[in-house]
């Protein structure tokens, strides 16, 4: 995947976009015994110019979360990391992912949407009890 347009159009092809800004995309994506999570794509630019896409899935509002649960988790995961983002106005834990263009191809992208939509569900699972907010 060389551009956001590219991702877009890969996505827009397989899932019905319930965001579709500029730089901005998101859907829900189908796991386990009807459960959903809430996919999103954003472009991002570095200091320097470089692009590169955001892929999140938001967990938990982070007032019910443990600040050093979430360091410990980052420290021990190989994919993924958890931040604060705000969503409709409040702050929210998302799990995460960052990529550059050129690093990955149509496959790859589906695997790390599948990867932290999953893991996203399962920590959502966890926090919430068997919710399925998100």
């Amino acid at each position: 995947m060389q551009s956001f347009e590219q991702i877009r159009s890969h996505l827009g092809a397989r899932h019905q976009l319930k965001t579709n800004d500029p730089y901005l995309i998101s859907f829900d994506l189908a796991l386990r015994d009807g459960r959903h999570q809430g996919i999103y794509l954003a472009e991002l630019e570095d200091d320097g110019g470089g692009k590169l896409v955001r892929i999140s899935t938001p967990v938990s509002p982070y007032a019910q979360v443990d600040p050093t649960r979430c360091l410990r988790f980052n420290w021990q995961q190989r994919s993924g990391y958890l931040a604060v983002s705000d969503l409709a106005g409040s702050p929210y834990l998302h799990l995460c992912e960052n990529r550059w263009y050129g690093q990955f191809d149509a496959g790859e992208l589906e695997r790390l949407i599948l990867e932290l939509g999953k893991l996203g569900d399962h920590i959502e699972d966890t926090i919430s009890r068997g919710g399925d907010i998100f």
